[in-house]
């Protein structure tokens, strides 16, 4: 089994904790990762772009000149979609983009992202993050004993007010639930900051 570091608050080692090998010591999965992160993009779309047809497009009542005779190109209406301001072809409209992978594809891809981060270095595990009264200083604080300065993800076992409002000031800083971690979230920060309770949450909901 894999073992890491746990520190505390102040950046000082107290102990080390094995982890499960079935979650952090897998092999990586580019193209399902890949996949999935496609799929979480796809269904953060709004879908709400719309374009007007020619049906939609106010006026062209009118047929603009008669039919034969002028020596132009026949129109029925001015709101065609050659015309200017006119209707348009084949336009998008308002739609969902959402679609769903097995949730033990999703669970696989989550595994090889937590392994390589891992591997990397990249995972940090901190014993508790509690503070007394909500202070951004002391998050700093926190994060300069741990030396992470770059693009970290908070991951928590439980919300905690005086926590989070001392994160959410921080340029750069996110915090999740360890039950809603996720590829995408997980791939594009630079190191995960989780804490002894979450890691125990996070192998109980993939084991």
């Amino acid at each position: 089994m894999p073992k890491v570091a746990v520190y505390n608050m102040q950046g000082q080692q107290v102990e080390e904790m094995e982890l499960n090998d079935a979650i952090f010591d897998t092999a990586e999965n580019i193209s399902l990762v890949h996949s999935v992160v496609v799929m979480q993009l796809a269904n953060r779309r709004a879908g709400t772009q719309s374009t007007k047809t020619r049906a939609e497009v106010r006026g062209g009542g009118r047929k603009p000149w008669k039919q034969k005779g002028t020596g132009r190109a026949s129109f029925g209406s001015s709101r065609n979609p050659v015309w200017r301001s006119g209707g348009i072809a084949h336009g998008p409209k308002p739609r969902s983009y959402q679609y769903a992978m097995p949730k033990k594809a999703r669970r696989i891809a989550l595994k090889s992202v937590l392994s390589a981060k891992l591997r990397g270095g990249n995972i940090v595990v901190v014993d508790k993050l509690e503070f007394a009264a909500p202070k951004t200083k002391n998050m700093v604080a926190v994060l300069s004993a741990l030396n992470v300065t770059r693009q970290p993800l908070v991951v928590l076992d439980e919300l905690n007010d005086n926590t989070i409002k001392s994160m959410r000031n921080i340029e750069g800083l996110e915090s999740i639930l360890a039950a809603n971690l996720n590829v995408y979230d997980a791939l594009r920060a630079h190191k995960l900051i989780i804490t002894k309770n979450a890691i125990a949450k996070i192998e109980e909901v993939l084991a």
